[in-house]
């Protein structure tokens, strides 16, 4: 019977065939990174999943309340609704606890005066009838200008402003139960950008707030 003897490769031979299986390896490897996309079709983290949830253990100690603690009482999220008519002139807020009325001071006063005009005291009136219908007794009245001028004269002018308003309200109402809080912010609390006319007419205004019915 004749045998035949396996000789071992030579060492010449093995390190081609390790050589080989490097490049194969590397190129297998290669191919993969190179079919991925440049970026996520999806942020990530959205991406939708085949597995179900992570099961949670509901006796778990790390989520339970330690002795003595208790829940914090439930909140609700103050939601704000604005409606501003079309000309700008007034917005109103609505949040779950407050309303305010803004307007601006063009359809309230004449230029740098605190003086009313007939239709400013007819809006005022309005307003008045709101705070009524919310049966509101704390009224809260702050007048605003934009930053032309010096802020003394703005601080003096809002202030004289938001006293006329209070006036006619107090006229209006004539409830002694009502309480005010009147102040004159000036140039403080913009609401808009006081580098174009468009956003100094926003912040020269009156607003009025009060709580709603529902709040008290």
């Amino acid at each position: 019977m004749t045998r035949t003897r396996m000789r071992p490769a030579s060492p010449r031979f093995a390190l081609a065939l390790t050589t080989a299986t490097v490049l194969v390896t590397t190129n297998l490897y290669s191919a993969t990174v190179a079919s991925a996309d440049d970026g996520p079709s999806v942020p990530p983290g959205t991406e939708a999943t085949a597995s179900a949830p992570v099961e949670l253990d509901p006796n778990d100690p790390d989520l339970k309340l330690p002795d003595g603690a208790t829940l914090a009482e439930p909140k609700v999220l103050d939601i704000k609704q604005v409606v501003e008519d079309q000309s700008g002139d007034e917005r109103r807020e609505d949040t779950n606890s407050d309303v305010k009325f803004a307007l601006q001071a063009e359809v309230l006063f004449g230029k740098d005066s605190a003086k009313l005009g007939a239709q400013a005291k007819a809006r005022i009136a309005t307003i008045a009838e709101e705070i009524k219908t919310q049966n509101a007794t704390k009224i809260r009245v702050f007048g605003f200008t934009d930053n032309l001028g010096s802020s003394a004269h703005g601080d003096v002018l809002s202030r004289q402003r938001a006293n006329a308003v209070h006036g006619v309200l107090e006229q209006e109402l004539n409830d002694s139960d009502v309480t005010y809080e009147v102040r004159g912010y000036g140039e403080q609390y913009p609401i808009a950008d006081n580098s174009t006319e468009a956003g100094r007419k926003k912040n020269r205004r009156v607003e009025i707030s009060f709580p709603r019915a529902e709040s008290r």
